[in-house]
């Protein structure tokens, strides 16, 4: 007997919120009535949702940045449809995909500067990752972080969130983890300067809130790093794959991580897949010989309907020029913005 999606749905569909409050998280059921946002949307195409009305709404959320390419992308609908129909032998394990070293050769062509590619499942986890591989890459325990940071919600990355919003109430949290003021070059200094520090993990631009780094921070960031030993980790979760004008955020200021960190919108807003790019030096001690060769993984993370998700969204970006066109239209939303009134009360 097939299950039917379109009938389960259009069955269920008034029950959607009665559903989440019962089964799934209901304060979240609170907060969207509270604020008018319980609607039902029925269809999401590029930069619009529809709801049981054919009234349509501008997303500007694009789920936290996933959306980069739009909702459901026609060439990255096809990628996957093409996946399913192809019957490929996913997931063996004592094996290799062909799609995940394509899909880490093109991030690569995009980030020169690095040599190789660790998939994860999420922007989380792959902050996870990084702290393991600058552990690993180091032999140091210490990890800087900034005030107001996300980086994510598990316990390590929960550990470098500069809100005490989320980490309140989830405590220990992951210990020698070190937190400096954005933009204060001193600070970070300081707390490198015990040479214990593995890495400096940090937001290009801070993605809760939007806060700019200062001019010269980010270039003094990356040589205090030099000086110390530690491997400076650009957390492009948010800002990366083209989303300020440029694929890495961290090109703005012409500087060259150690580590970059992907998630959200590589996705194509459909299958989970993050990504960690470094150098091959950190690789080399992380995987140091064929008995550790599954020392760090996850079973899921190089799944092709993820990896031809990754690889679809990074053929729209370059096809329809998004890069050059997010950098063209946030140029005249800036000019448009400059020439409004400052509101004095």
């Amino acid at each position: 007997m097939s299950l039917n999606i379109k009938e389960l749905i259009a069955k269920r569909e008034v029950e959607r919120y009665q559903l989440h409050a019962s089964h799934l998280n209901e304060q979240m059921v609170h907060v969207l009535k509270t604020i008018g946002f319980d609607k039902r949307y029925q269809r999401g195409v590029g930069q619009y949702l529809y709801d049981e009305h054919g009234e349509r709404y501008l997303d500007l959320l694009s789920g936290w940045g996933v959306f980069a390419v739009g909702r459901n992308h026609p060439t990255v609908r096809e990628a996957l449809t093409g996946v399913l129909d192809s019957e490929l032998p996913n997931l063996v394990q004592m094996g290799v995909s062909a799609l995940s070293g394509i899909l880490a050769e093109r991030l690569l062509a995009f980030v020169p500067h690095l040599d190789k590619v660790f998939f994860s499942n999420s922007g989380t986890e792959a902050v996870e990752t990084a702290i393991k591989f600058a552990r690993a890459a180091t032999r140091r325990a210490g990890i800087a972080y900034c005030s107001h940071a996300f980086h994510g919600l598990t316990y390590g990355s929960l550990s470098l969130n500069g809100d005490q919003n989320f980490r309140a109430g989830f405590g220990p949290l992951l210990p020698e983890c070190v937190e400096v003021p954005f933009n204060d070059l001193a600070a970070l200094e300081q707390a490198l300067a015990s040479r214990n520090v593995a890495a400096f993990f940090v937001e290009p631009i801070q993605g809760k809130g939007v806060v700019l780094p200062d001019e010269g921070y980010l270039q003094g960031a990356l040589e205090l790093c030099r000086k110390y030993g530690t491997l400076f980790v650009a957390d492009e979760i948010q800002t990366g794959i083209g989303r300020t004008g440029r694929f890495l955020a961290s090109e703005h200021w012409g500087i060259e991580p150690d580590m970059v960190l992907l998630a959200k919108a590589l996705s194509g807003g459909h299958v989970p897949v993050g990504a960690v790019l470094t150098h091959k030096w950190v690789f080399d001690k992380v995987f140091n010989s064929m008995v550790r060769a599954v020392v760090h993984g996850s079973t899921f993370s190089k799944n092709d309907l993820a990896m031809a998700a990754g690889l679809a969204t990074l053929q729209v970006i370059e096809s329809e020029r998004l890069i050059e066109r997010s950098a063209q239209l946030g140029e005249r939303l800036l000019v448009l913005l400059r020439r409004c009134p400052i509101a004095t009360n």
